[in-house]
């Protein structure tokens, strides 16, 4: 029991020193210490080789050597994003495109195939050295190791953008013939290629001819598609329609169909539609017209906008039927009786303004009828009020 005693005795005396000189983490806080030189921080800081052992660099899997290596493979190309637009000047040219100086530590390349929307020999065609333009970049080549941009890009982007004004206007345009097929051809215009339908051509397919140029005008644009649709005939009859609704032209029958013939006023193709051709009625419109044959019909209708006009020899008619039995005499008379038809248009039209106008007269004599009773209402109940 003593030596128990004793034991408890020794172990309590030990606890209070420990607590004497345990310091407080406050106090280890608060308390002021010696300012450490630089000299002794230099010499006592840890070696590069500590330092990635405290980062734990060993388990990055590569080292500092191979980073940079890395860096240096993709020579500040990261600054650039595929599709961005960059400013570079013209460093080299050959046989397979161009080099071009974008800011990196390497130079881009362009291909001859991204110098233009057309087919082009050399790059020297297109680019001269130290001239400055603007590419967009379209991929990386890692087999190479370098950046690919294309000028025919970035120059789409801006004549789109012209295109779209050019549309929003309804200006007329200038395309040169680059292919044709049994749809129509196809044109350049501000470095875009586009579609001109067969049906949306002033002359004959066959006798386009690559390298022609057609004045345009605008069907369809749509960038995201990247689809642009335009019409030689309806610039064709915007420039070519000097005549009015209900003159008489001299035309050549350019084609005959079942349905009309197409006729050729001045560089523009009106439709003769069979339905206008004669009162009569016709079985067969060959037996009637046939290509080549010169004719005068009369200005129904146009539209610049569908690039269409509509004619009739009908109205011309002296006698009706007189264009399957004498159409001599309705080439000769062909004035008189547009004259004739105008003076049926201007008399109905004014019959019409009269009978509006009467109409008009009526209806402000019956409305101020109605006032009138209603003021006489009015003052008969304000008497009968005061009475």
């Amino acid at each position: 029991m003593l030596a128990k005693s004793s034991s408890l005795q020794q172990r309590r005396r030990c606890s209070s020193v420990t607590r004497a000189t345990r310091v407080t983490p406050l106090a280890a806080a608060t308390t002021p210490r010696a300012p450490v030189s630089s000299d002794f921080r230099i010499k006592n800081a840890p070696s590069i080789e500590e330092r990635k052992g405290y980062a734990g660099y060993d388990a990055v899997g590569f080292t500092y050597e191979e980073f940079e290596d890395a860096l240096l493979e993709h020579d500040g190309r990261l600054m650039f994003d595929i599709g961005s637009f960059v400013t570079g000047s013209v460093a080299s040219l050959d046989s397979r495109g161009a080099y071009i100086d974008i800011g990196a530590k390497a130079l881009a390349f362009c291909p001859t195939e991204e110098l233009s929307s057309t087919r082009v020999g050399r790059a020297s065609d297109v680019l001269q050295l130290g001239m400055l333009r603007e590419f967009q970049v379209v991929r990386e080549d890692r087999h190479d190791n370098v950046l690919i941009v294309s000028l025919k890009a970035a120059e789409a982007k801006i004549a789109w953008k012209r295109i779209r004004q050019m549309a929003a206007e309804d200006v007329t345009v200038m395309g040169k013939v680059s292919d044709a097929n049994r749809g129509g051809v196809i044109v350049n215009v501000e470095g875009v290629q586009g579609f001109v339908p067969s049906s949306h051509l002033s002359v004959a397919l066959a006798a386009i001819n690559n390298g022609d140029t057609l004045p345009l005008k605008f069907l369809e644009t749509d960038e995201i598609r990247q689809r642009l649709v335009l019409s030689n005939r309806r610039a064709k009859v915007e420039k070519a329609i000097t005549f009015k609704v209900g003159d008489v032209v001299v035309g050549t029958i350019a084609s005959v169909k079942p349905y009309g013939a197409f006729v050729d006023i001045g560089g523009v193709n009106g439709l003769l539609h069979i339905s206008q051709l004669s009162h009569e009625r016709i079985a067969n419109i060959n037996s009637v017209i046939s290509v080549g044959q010169q004719v005068k019909v009369m200005v129904l209708s146009q539209d610049q906008q569908r690039g269409r006009v509509s004619l009739s020899t009908k109205k011309l008619e002296p006698t009706p039927g007189d264009m399957v039995n004498n159409p001599q005499l309705v080439f000769e008379k062909a004035e008189m009786m547009a004259e004739a038809f105008k003076q049926r248009v201007a008399a109905a039209e004014a019959a019409a303004r009269a009978e509006e106008a009467k109409l008009a007269s009526e209806i402000a004599g019956q409305a101020l009828g109605e006032e009138s009773l209603a003021a006489g209402a009015s003052e008969e109940k304000a008497e009968a009020s005061e009475e």
